[in-house]
C-alpha cells in the first residue's frame, strides 16, 4: 500500500511541474494561437541558471527568481523583436522558435556543458516527512503545494481579473481592443513573458529531483504539447487536470513498464483525442 501511496505523490509532484510548464504554453499557444517549440529551452535555460546562482550564494530562493526573471525577460525579447512579426502564420513560429531551441542548446552547452546536475534543495526541505509507515521527502510536498498556490494563482488571474479579461477579449476580438485603446503589443508581450517565466519556475523547482541535463528541454517540451494537446488549447484547467494525469501515466509507467513507458502516455492521448479531438476541456 505505501508503494503505490509513494508512487502517486511521486506521480503528482512531476504532474505539478508539468503544470507549471504547460501554463505558461497554454497562454502562449492555446490563447496568444503562437506555437512556441522554445518553451522546454526556457525551462533547461532557467534551470542552469538556478544552479549558477545557488553554487555562488547558497540560496534557493533568489535562485527561483533570477532564473524566472531571465528567462521572462528573454522571452519578452523574442516576442517583442521577433515572433510578433509573424503573429497568426503557424508555419513561420514553428521554424523561428525550433531554430531558438538549437541556439538555446548550444549555448547552455558551451556555458554549463554536457554534465547532469541535480540541484540543492534549500536546507529546510532537506529532511523527509512521515505520513504513518512512508516517509517522503519534503521537498516534493513542496512542489505540489507551489503547483497548487500557482494554479489558484492563475485562475484569479484569469478570470477574476480585468487584466485576464482583456486577455482574453484580446484573443477573440483584436481589433475590438485596439478601438478602445488597449495596448494589444504591450499585453502580447507581457503575457508570452508570464508564460516564459512560468516555464523557468518550473526548470528551477523541478532540479532538486528531475536534475538538469542536454536534452531535457526537447523531453519536457513533448509531455508539455502532449498535456496541452490532452487539456484542451488555452484552458487552464485542462492543463492542470491533463498534467496530473500524464504525470501520473508516466510516473507509473516507468514504475511498472518501462519498456513500454511512452505508450502509457501516448496510447491515452490517442484514446482520448480520438473521443474528443479538442482535449478534455477544449473549445470544438
Amino acid at each position: 500500500m505505501s508503494y503505490w501511496f509513494e508512487q502517486t505523490l511521486n506521480g503528482i509532484s512531476y504532474g505539478m511541474l508539468l503544470f507549471l510548464l504547460t501554463a505558461g504554453l497554454s497562454l502562449i499557444t492555446g490563447l496568444m494561437g503562437i506555437v512556441n517549440l522554445a518553451q522546454g529551452s526556457y525551462y533547461l535555460f532557467a534551470a542552469y541558471i538556478g544552479l549558477s546562482v545557488i553554487n555562488a550564494t547558497q540560496n534557493f530562493v533568489l535562485a527561483i527568481l533570477a532564473g524566472a526573471l531571465a528567462v521572462a525577460l528573454l522571452g519578452a525579447v523574442m516576442q517583442r523583436f521577433f515572433l510578433h512579426r509573424f503573429y497568426k502564420n503557424d508555419l513561420a513560429q514553428v521554424l523561428m522558435t525550433f531554430g531558438f531551441l538549437f541556439v538555446f542548446q548550444d549555448l547552455a552547452l558551451m556555458n554549463w556543458g554536457g554534465n547532469s546536475y541535480l540541484l540543492p534543495p534549500p536546507s529546510f526541505l532537506e529532511q523527509s516527512i512521515r505520513v504513518g509507515d512512508i516517509i517522503y521527502p519534503s521537498y516534493r510536498v513542496f512542489v505540489i503545494l507551489m503547483g497548487l498556490l500557482v494554479a489558484g494563482g492563475l485562475w484569479w488571474f484569469q478570470e477574476r481579473t480585468k487584466i485576464g479579461a482583456i486577455v482574453r477579449a484580446g484573443v477573440d476580438d483584436e481589433e475590438m481592443l485596439r478601438g478602445l485603446g488597449v495596448n494589444v503589443p504591450l499585453l502580447f508581450t507581457a503575457v508570452f513573458a508570464l508564460g516564459a517565466g512560468l516555464a523557468g519556475l518550473s526548470g528551477v523547482l523541478g532540479g532538486p529531483f528531475a536534475g538538469v541535463a542536454p536534452g531535457m528541454d526537447l523531453q519536457v517540451l513533448l509531455l508539455g504539447f502532449v498535456v496541452l494537446i490532452v487539456g484542451g488549447l488555452g484552458s487552464l484547467r485542462g492543463a492542470f487536470v491533463a498534467s496530473l494525469l500524464v504525470g501520473l501515466l508516466d510516473n507509473f509507467g516507468k514504475a511498472l513498464f518501462p519498456d513500454l513507458a511512452l505508450f502509457t502516455i501516448f496510447a491515452p492521448m490517442a484514446i482520448i483525442l480520438a473521443i474528443k479531438p479538442s482535449g478534455l476541456f477544449g473549445r470544438a
